[in-house]
């Protein structure tokens, strides 16, 4: 899997702008899908991985007195020797200024695999950091591509409710939705890399070749072919723990390749009408 490349890139080139966009052409994904896939695997975002990584380096630096705390403080990307203390000890338990190669042997031994900066290749190869991994029920079908009315959705997904009531207030006016209407979003932004303010978002519903867009009611198509689907159970705001396992957990292991487009979503009850804990939505992630 290109993750690991990237987890090696990362770790000879701390002293470089890590860039989204940089590393996601190292794994030659879109920054988005990249994003969700190393959070999947990692569980932690780039920035996150990159912050403790640089972090590990100055501990392992103070252990056998190779650097002093200001020096690793700056290698290590923060601007004062304040700051960087306090991230230091909230993570090793004591002041830079006190830790010593016992306290990091004790830290490898205590929690093997939670390092992962390695001194000159030492100690042992990267591994993948999945905590609290559940098993995920996917399934692989070829579906048929589908014709879709839908309304562009601007903001957090939070807030795409007025794009829903705009859809369906257009729809009942021409007396479309029927037992067969599927309801759908598709979500084009990570909410971890993309401003809220630029999060896109389309409220669809399926429709036949009949009806033509208006207003602010538009027509797409979304694309058929091979897509994972996996079924999530429970509030909306939880869908992203489910797209990083699928897209960090379940692809890296599947032999599937991810296929670059937009993920999308199927709503199989209301949230009008259905307590948050019971909600039933289908994500589909394309793959080759």
């Amino acid at each position: 899997m290109s993750v690991y490349t990237v987890l090696i890139y990362i770790q000879e080139n701390l002293d470089e702008e890590l860039s989204l966009d940089t590393l996601a052409n190292q794994a030659h994904f879109s920054p988005t899908h990249f994003h969700r896939i190393f959070k999947g695997m990692m569980s932690e975002t780039l920035s996150e991985h990159i912050r403790r990584i640089r972090l590990e380096r100055a501990a392992i630096r103070l252990a056998l007195n190779s650097s002093s705390v200001t020096t690793a403080a700056f290698d290590a990307g923060y601007t004062t020797v304040e700051s960087f203390s306090r991230a230091f000890k909230k993570v090793f338990a004591c002041a830079p200024s006190q830790y010593s190669e016992k306290h990091w042997n004790e830290l490898y031994d205590k929690i093997p695999g939670a390092v992962h900066y390695l001194l000159n290749n030492a100690r042992s190869t990267l591994t993948l950091n999945r905590k609290g991994e559940m098993k995920m029920e996917v399934s692989v079908k070829d579906i048929l591509e589908m014709r879709v009315a839908y309304k562009r959705h601007t903001g957090p997904y939070a807030e795409c409710d007025e794009a829903w009531k705009v859809l369906c207030d257009w729809a009942d006016a021409k007396k479309i939705i029927n037992a067969e209407t599927q309801f759908l979003g598709i979500c084009h932004d990570d909410p971890q890399i993309t401003p809220p303010e630029k999060i896109r978002y389309d409220a669809c519903m399926t429709v036949d070749g009949s009806i033509d867009a208006e207003g602010e009611v538009g027509i797409q198509t979304i694309p058929g072919g091979k897509y994972a689907i996996t079924l999530h159970k429970g509030p909306y705001e939880n869908l992203e723990k489910t797209y990083a396992k699928l897209f960090g957990v379940w692809l890296p292991e599947s032999g599937h390749q991810f296929r670059e487009q937009p993920s999308f979503e199927i709503y199989l009850n209301s949230p009008e009408h259905t307590k948050p804990e019971d909600l039933l939505t289908e994500i589909y992630l394309p793959i080759k």
